[in-house]
């Protein structure tokens, strides 16, 4: 019996069988032939999760759309779907065609988070294909990967055949085709791997040999002649002529954000000193306004979505932001369709364009000071004063809004007592000025609701704060326990992070090769899905570090500016010496201004990369 009938006789036997059905709307199902190259894109979590990330869909439809190229998806099985299918020894497959993952010439995954590493073993393991790379011969898909956490791909290495660093846009397809071609000519694997590793943004580790002195890490260096020291990141160099879906995969079940997307811009230039995203895709580069609303009005009709969504790292600096929600909200307001902002700036400007985006729908307003106080604003470089936040949210209490969202962090470099407090004090003198403006409106608004959300903060590779020490297990606690103790009271709520797992993210953010045996020992134990509270197993990762070795607290340590770090053969394009910089200045509270309105700051990615800052959103365009 094949794959896909065996499947159907089975899928009544899990929780939530459209995971795994596939045959959505817009879904593409190409002939298998020989001739075509086959790819299966993997996605280490939920269907529903996987679904909402655009990453995902860029790739799925530009492979698509090249006819020797076959694109299918697969993601993580949920426990009871993984138990089914090793009880009825059914392979990890793919949703478009029902076929094993070892049918499949490549398998690439997506890397979005660190602590959905564990699911990525479970993949290969459920595809049948052995953990490590140099265990698998001929017969075997090429094993890839991908996405933002790639730029500190170590933990991982021995794993993963290759990662392509960078946006993939940008070679994706002369990968595929590449090792197509030298597959075909019958070179064997480690010589086809050797070939694509000359390809831009290509890295294989197994070529590279990591040196260890006490704990620390004295070189990693190429272990074959002809390999490059380092790997440069791969940029887009021009967003709007670049390939963008419009016809995207409309799924069968509610999934995270199900609703149609577009990338307006990419990259940000704020520079908050604690932001990956934020080094990892700069320059900034920005879609016309005309290429954004073409997209928008193809994506519609493909999809019948009601609600489009304007992405980007910061979508409120889009140059000309203003005129294009003023266009859009009038554009589709007829016709229902709601715009919807996923980041704003804390000022009424942005409150003013959250304004004009909510005509057909409103919901609650989020804005980030990220810190209590001014000083420790001024160390992070987020250039928010306490006066903008007021202005902005007595903005928002005044056009109606009921519910404001304040997101902060705790553990951010010099921490005091006194930034804890002004967590509070913030909180409390918004819903005061919430308050205050209801009492004058008393027949007009219901019950002012601030929610304060608090997350740990993680060092992260290649940004000024990647050298600082992490908070331990019990200064987070300490930390969280002040401030629940201090956001109770009608009108407040407060939601933190779970201590054990920011360790974690934070161990294997800044982690070595050494860790792929904590990872591998952690997997046998039982740990996958570790994001989610109800499956993460603390107690199994300690133990599997202490099978290998090898301690939490040791990767939480701070780092010599000098120090050899397990990232530094991967190069993003931003100088160490702009780093270490801003690493300075944080330590002097000293701001850093935005080179879209101050010039170059100095980080030197355009200059490296060859990609210059483009802000095209405020070009004049036809209708």
């Amino acid at each position: 019996m094949i794959l896909a009938e065996r499947l159907e006789e089975l899928l009544y036997r899990v929780t939530n069988p459209t995971r795994y059905i596939g045959n959505e709307w817009n879904a593409i199902n190409k002939e298998w032939t020989g001739e075509r190259i086959k790819v299966v894109l993997a996605f280490p979590d939920l269907y529903e999760i996987g679904m909402s990330h655009l990453g995902l869909k860029i790739l799925y439809h530009l492979l698509n759309r090249e006819d020797d190229i076959l694109c299918e998806r697969t993601y993580a099985p949920w426990t009871d779907m993984e138990e089914l299918m090793r009880s009825e020894c059914l392979p990890l497959f793919s949703l478009e065609s029902k076929h094993a993952i070892r049918d499949f010439d490549i398998f690439g995954f997506t890397l979005q988070y660190e602590m959905s590493y564990t699911n990525i073993l479970n993949m290969l393991d459920l595809a049948g294909l052995p953990l490590h790379s140099r265990e698998r011969g001929e017969d075997y898909p090429l094993v890839i990967a991908g996405g933002s956490t790639v730029f500190n791909p170590e933990p991982l290495a021995p794993f993963i055949d290759l990662f392509f660093i960078g946006e993939a846009e940008e070679g994706i397809v002369e990968l595929v085709r590449s090792y197509d071609r030298y597959r075909r000519e019958g070179l064997e694997r480690e010589e086809i791997l050797f070939k694509l590793s000359q390809l831009p943004g290509i890295y294989v580790p197994r070529f590279y040999d990591v040196d260890y002195q006490l704990g620390k890490i004295r070189g990693i260096k190429p272990n074959r002649e002809g390999i490059k020291e380092r790997i440069n990141k791969q940029v887009v160099t021009n967003l709007d002529q670049a390939f963008y879906p419009v016809d995207f995969i409309v799924p069968h079940m509610n999934i995270v954000h199900d609703r149609a997307v577009i990338e307006v811009a990419r990259g940000c230039t704020r520079g908050c000193r604690f932001c990956a995203a934020g080094i990892a895709y700069r320059p900034v580069r920005e879609r016309k306004k005309e290429t954004i609303i073409r997209l928008a009005d193809q994506i519609l009709a493909s999809t019948g979505y009601e609600e489009l969504s304007l992405t980007s790292l910061s979508t409120v600096d889009y140059s000309d932001i203003g005129d294009l929600i003023k266009t859009m909200s009038e554009r589709y307001e007829e016709r229902k369709i709601s715009i919807s902002l996923p980041s704003l700036r804390v000022d009424r400007f942005s409150v003013n364009l959250a304004k004009e985006v909510q005509r057909v729908r409103k919901s609650g307003l989020t804005f980030a000071p990220e810190a209590g106080t001014q000083r420790l604003r001024d160390v992070i470089n987020k250039g928010v004063r306490e006066e903008d936040l007021y202005d902005a949210v007595r903005a928002a209490f005044e056009e109606g809004w009921l519910t404001i969202k304040l997101y902060f962090m705790i553990g951010l470099p010099t921490e005091t007592e006194e930034d804890l407090e002004g967590i509070v004090k913030l909180a409390r003198n918004v819903l005061n000025i919430g308050r205050e403006i209801r009492k004058k409106r008393q027949k007009k608004m219901k019950r002012i609701e601030i929610h304060v959300s608090v997350s740990t903060f993680v060092p992260k590779p290649f940004t000024p704060f990647q050298w600082v020490e992490m908070d331990s297990k019990q200064e987070m606690i300490k930390k969280q326990e002040y401030l629940r103790e201090n956001l109770k009271g009608r009108g407040l709520s407060f939601s933190w992070n779970d201590p054990e797992l920011s360790l974690l993210e934070g161990v294997f953010s800044r982690g070595d090769r050494r860790l792929a045996s904590v990872l591998e020992a952690a997997w046998k134990k039982g740990c996958r899905f570790d994001g989610w509270s109800d499956h993460f197993a603390f107690d199994s990762w300690r133990e599997a570090f202490a099978e290998n070795n090898l301690t939490i607290e040791e990767y939480l340590r701070s780092r010599e500016v000098e120090e050899t770090l397990p990232w530094d053969h991967i190069n993003m394009g931003i100088s160490k010496k702009f780093l270490i910089k801003e690493y300075q200045r944080a330590l002097q509270e000293s701001l850093t201004g935005d080179c879209r309105f101050k010039g170059c700051t100095g980080c030197d990615v355009c200059f490296d990369l060859g990609v210059n800052l483009e802000l095209v959103g405020g070009e004049k365009s036809a209708d």
